[in-house]
């Protein structure tokens, strides 16, 4: 385990992001209708990521535990999901049946990140949405996990993989200022 013993106390924040593509119409539908045999798979899910959050250090070998301050899981449906294509059209091997967009934000008062318990947020969200919906869609596909901005700590803050600099990102084609 890497030693943090010597590392500032700092306000953390990651947010990760990631979703579950259908591969039928049925999923859609039916967690629109809240009529899934398992139940309301959005409220499900987003139970299952925060507690996941919480359960992190024992999930992953190594983490160090982490006294959460903020666990925030945001979901949502959407029947366009693979952007402007149209439902059943062809998407790399996956229609575009729609599916559902997660969203975790963790923070803390630590002397490490929360960029491993916004992933477990997100990854055990998605698992959980599959696990309700794979009755009627065997074909589902989880993707995109990742973190899409962190802050806090002495390797500074960054977003979509740009390191920020005083309310600037630098890289990935320019600069520009974030608006608070």
């Amino acid at each position: 385990m890497v030693a943090i013993t010597n590392k500032s106390t700092t306000h953390r924040v990651a947010i990760a992001v990631g979703e579950v593509r259908f591969s039928n119409p049925d999923p859609c539908l039916l967690i629109a209708a809240n009529a899934l045999k398992k139940g309301d798979v959005l409220a499900v899910a987003r139970i299952a990521g925060i507690m996941a959050a919480k359960a992190t250090p024992t999930l992953i070998p190594l983490c160090h535990p982490i006294q959460i301050t903020k666990v925030a899981v945001d979901m949502w449906l959407d029947e366009m999901l693979g952007g402007e294509a149209e439902v059943g059209k062809d998407q790399g091997g996956l229609k575009a049946f729609g599916g559902v967009k997660i969203e975790a934000r963790v923070e803390c008062q630590g002397q490490t990140g929360v960029e491993m318990e916004a992933l477990t947020a997100v990854s055990v969200a998605g698992l959980t949405v599959f696990d309700m919906c794979k009755a009627v869609d065997r074909g589902m596909v989880i993707d995109g996990v990742r973190v899409v901005s962190k802050s806090g700590g002495k390797s500074g803050d960054w977003v979509d993989g740009r390191r920020m600099h005083g309310g600037r990102i630098e890289g990935g084609g320019g600069t520009k200022r974030l608006e608070a």
